[in-house]
């Protein structure tokens, strides 16, 4: 007996007769075909949809089959195939391509793949509000951190730029820092205060503004005025953002009281304070004057120095009682009534030496700033025309010392001397 021809064993991931006995060759190719049901990138495993094409290049070959399984016919099987059989294109039109590569081929031959014109539009809807809305916050962001003159990437070694974003309400800049002005003036009318009390003649105001001069006080004369503050204050001090040495009466900010320096420290201040700086507080005061009753057309001989007059120090300090809280809009008529004219002789720069401390006229249609520097002298009427207050320190320590005039001589007060009082 003529021995028997064994069967050639077929792969354990191929499926139906293969090429060995008992079995029909298939041809490997089915004309017109361009199914692919299962990817040669996973054999022994069930084809995964997104490595395979149907018959339209798409993912999905799998389908195919099925269709086919529905219609009563079934793909030829191909040696080392799954369960699923594969039909292949002849080999005169088969790409040299398998797996995700013949998918992208056969997807680009057949232009099947289309894009929806509508996504291409809520695409680029979404990215414009995503664009906007960035934007949005970069300047929010921007705003927030130029504002009281403090720049974006922090505080430069030579300031901050000038133009902040005003706090509150419209503001309009009556003095820049690096503005040099000789004489700068607003006239504004009057208002009432100043009926409620005794009337002088040629002092009591009848024409009422504000006004701002570099040229009274020298920078070199603020820097010494300066030092005689600092070496008062360092004595004391308050424990809030806000410290007053007033050299007339002797009041001195301590923690959170005050003390007279005159009688606290004795003897002592003969050592902090000398005549030559006394001399200088005199005559500066003087020349302010002058310059007050100049502008309004007043005799300066009329005009009496009046109490409070003192050194401020200001910082970014938490206020510690209300002696602290410095920021509140007042009227200097009404929170003194003695007071007819008020002036400040800034001491130090506004964004060298400190952020934020602006001083602010409130009027009813916007604010009017002006920007401390060393030497500038801000005056004005001392009524109700004009409400101000001083913004909050951010940074940086202000030095400015506020000099006060009335025309009714029973509240004047008399300069300073070494051994006061």
């Amino acid at each position: 007996m003529a021995p028997q021809r064994r069967p050639l064993p077929r792969s354990p991931d191929s499926a139906g007769p293969g090429p060995g006995r008992g079995g029909r060759r298939h041809s490997r190719y089915q004309r017109g075909a361009l199914a692919v049901t299962s990817c040669p990138l996973s054999r022994g495993r069930r084809a995964q949809a997104w490595w395979c094409c149907d018959s339209r290049g798409s993912p999905g070959g799998e389908a195919v089959a099925q269709r086919r399984a529905r219609a009563g016919t079934a793909a030829p099987r191909v040696r080392g195939s799954p369960v699923s059989a594969r039909a292949v294109p002849p080999r005169s039109h088969r790409p040299s391509l398998t797996g995700p590569a013949l998918c992208s081929f056969l997807s680009a031959r057949k232009g099947r793949v289309q894009q929806d014109p509508r996504g291409k539009w809520l695409k680029a809807a979404i990215l414009l509000l995503l664009s906007a809305a960035a934007g949005g916050g970069l300047l929010v962001w921007s705003r927030l951190r130029t504002q009281d003159g403090i720049p974006e990437g922090g505080i430069p070694e030579n300031g901050v730029p000038e133009g902040t974003v005003p706090e509150d309400g419209v503001t309009e800049v009556l003095a820049h820092r690096s503005d040099n002005l000789r004489d700068k003036f607003v006239e504004i009318p009057c208002s009432e205060d100043y009926d409620s009390h005794k009337r002088f003649a040629g002092c009591t105001p009848r024409k009422c503004g504000r006004g701002v001069t570099d040229a009274v006080i020298t920078r070199e004369e603020a820097e010494r005025i300066r030092r005689i503050a600092e070496r008062g204050l360092s004595l004391g001090g308050s424990d809030g953002g806000a410290s007053i040495l007033d050299l007339h009466s002797g009041a001195l900010s301590l923690g959170k009281h005050f003390v007279n320096l005159y009688r606290y420290f004795g003897d002592k201040i003969q050592d902090v304070f000398t005549e030559e700086d006394f001399a200088l507080y005199r005559d500066v005061r003087q020349r302010i004057q002058q310059r007050i009753a100049q502008v309004f057309g007043i005799s300066s001989s009329a005009m009496y120095l009046t109490k409070p007059t003192f050194f401020s120090r200001m910082n970014s300090t938490g206020a510690k009682t209300t002696h602290d809280e410095y920021w509140h809009p007042h009227v200097d008529k009404v929170t003194y009534g003695s007071f007819d004219y008020t002036s400040l002789l800034y001491l130090s720069d506004y964004s060298r030496d400190f952020g934020g401390g602006r001083f602010v006229f409130m009027d009813a249609d916007s604010n009017k700033t002006v920007e401390p520097r060393a030497g500038r002298v801000s005056f004005f009427t001392s009524g109700s025309e004009n409400l101000h207050r001083v913004e909050k320190v951010q940074w940086g320590t202000r030095f400015a010392i506020t000099i006060s005039f009335s025309c009714d001589p029973e509240h004047g007060i008399a300069d300073p001397i070494p051994g006061w009082p």
